[in-house]
């Protein structure tokens, strides 16, 4: 069976200049069907190729697949953004092979499977699930079994829209292959212009938190959304493989380690670290977690530092206390403060970002917000915009209010870069016009730009800093005129 995984060309966040990486998606599940048996597999990458939706249609055709796999992991991409090129390149390669299967999975298709079934006849199925149930699809289309029983995948049998079962999460990250990075160009991606040879790693899948805007809500079975509190991760021993290939066999400089909790478990990180230094793996990382996790390892930060972290990011979001419990971000004041001050004061740059779009949010909340932020003084400021995930309890307060209509979805500005619902004050235009307020002062505050470029921090930092200021233009653009850039 052929099986083949299709990344369109699409673009990067405004802040983000020049930014593609492997899909994680494709990398996990390509390697644990071939696992299984299934090695007649191959990737192409339009996102790394920058190669035009005509001539990708074209080269599926060449590779006659029975099988074409679709969908993100990652939202650091263009959040949902990515979805309007998937279903261009689903009806597109259906027309062209009308006999091929084509199947969706991951961000936004996970917990939405039956609209998404229902609105794009070229799709036969959305996997909600994770490789289990990707690698229980293959095995059941090729060897022809019933497809209404495969747990953990909606299927289209007929003119029937059909959910299996539910499939219970792995619990063993370690059971899962190494990511197939050989079927990628791993010579063509770059992180934020500078960065190369550049890759972004998943090492965990959940969050012990329960936020009401996260975006990973997304990537679960709509009947048991609870399955994203389930953190679980791999061991260390198991990253730093992953690592020294990257490094050994790719000559990879650069990672961003995207879980969206990495520092949960400080002995788990401790670990690492020893590991990544113990076997002189010489690539620099940039990792993301929530205040009260940086600064549970506080103590540890100096390891961390040593082995290559140059730049941590944390979500401010919401400035007052009552907020932070409103949207059941379980971090406080003191913790974001604290985070600041223990990642300065070992010179790894700061990267926070600040949330509007919520339902209360007035004028004077959103600028007190900002105020806030202004004198805590990360050094890069990321303003997102609520885009509301499906699963998510923000999702659940926008259709009450009927600010969306899931089947009028504009992906193209479901980016987190355009605000795309008002809230009980303020128009869409209103926060367009204060995120763009919010961008302008902070990079514009005096000394703020000389401390950086003057700063110790790593040289990779300090171009990240300089690509992010390039896209300022860019940002506001989309968040006040709609220009987009995914």
């Amino acid at each position: 069976m052929k099986i083949l995984f299709v990344m369109p060309k699409v673009g990067a966040w405004a802040t983000h200049g020049i930014h593609r990486s492997p899909n994680q998606l494709y990398a996990h599940w390509a390697a644990y069907v071939r696992s299984r048996g299934y090695n007649d597999l191959a990737v192409i990458d339009g996102r790394a190729l920058e190669t035009p939706m005509e001539k990708i249609v074209e080269q599926v055709k060449q590779h006659n697949p029975d099988v074409v796999v679709m969908g993100e992991q990652l939202h650091g991409y263009g959040g949902y953004g990515v979805l309007r090129y998937f279903k261009e390149a689903a009806q597109k390669i259906k027309q062209a092979l009308p006999n091929t299967k084509i199947v969706l999975g991951g961000l936004w298709y996970s917990a939405m499977p039956v609209p998404t079934l229902e609105e794009n006849p070229a799709v036969d199925f959305v996997v909600m699930g994770e490789e289990e149930s990707f690698g229980d699809l293959i095995e059941a289309i090729d060897k022809k079994k019933s497809l209404k029983d495969v747990g953990g995948v909606t299927s289209r049998v007929g003119s029937e829209i059909v959910m299996g079962p539910h499939k219970p999460l792995m619990q063993d990250l370690d059971a899962l292959p190494l990511p197939a990075y050989d079927l990628f160009p791993m010579d063509k991606y770059v992180g934020h212009t500078y960065w190369k040879p550049f890759v972004d790693m998943v090492t965990s899948r959940g969050c012990p938190s329960a936020c009401t805007f996260c975006y990973e809500w997304d990537q679960f079975d709509p009947r048991s959304p609870s399955d994203f509190l389930k953190w679980r991760a791999k061991s260390p021993e198991r990253v730093i493989e992953e690592m020294e290939i990257l490094q050994n066999k790719y000559g990879v400089k650069v990672v961003v380690i995207q879980d969206d909790n990495f520092n949960v478990d400080p002995a788990r990180v401790q670990r690492f670290c020893e590991l990544k230094k113990k076997k002189k793996i010489d690539i620099k990382w940039v990792s993301l977690g929530r205040a009260i996790d940086w600064v549970n390892c506080e103590s540890i930060l100096p390891l961390m530092k040593e082995t290559g972290l140059f730049m941590g990011v944390f979500g401010i979001e919401v400035t007052t206390q009552s907020e932070l419990k409103k949207i059941a971000k379980g971090i406080t004041l003191d913790q974001i403060q604290k985070t600041i001050e223990i990642l300065r004061r070992n010179d790894i740059a700061i990267v926070a970002d600040i949330m509007m779009g919520f339902d209360y949010d007035t004028e004077e909340i959103v600028k007190q917000r900002f105020e806030f932020t202004d004198a805590v003084d990360p050094d890069i400021l990321w303003v997102g915009y609520v885009t509301p995930a499906p699963n998510s309890p923000m999702w659940r307060i926008a259709l009450k209010k009927h600010w969306i209509d899931p089947k009028k979805v504009d992906f193209s500005t479901w980016d987190f870069l355009h605000p795309v619902i008002p809230t009980d004050h303020l128009t869409v235009e209103d926060l367009g016009r204060l995120g763009s307020w919010c961008m302008r002062e902070f990079f514009s505050k005096p000394g703020r730009i000389n401390r950086i470029m003057e700063s110790n921090f790593d040289p990779l930092a300090k171009l990240c800093f300089q690509d992010v200021m390039a896209g300022v233009g860019k940002w506001e653009a989309a968040a006040t005129k709609g220009e987009t850039h995914i």
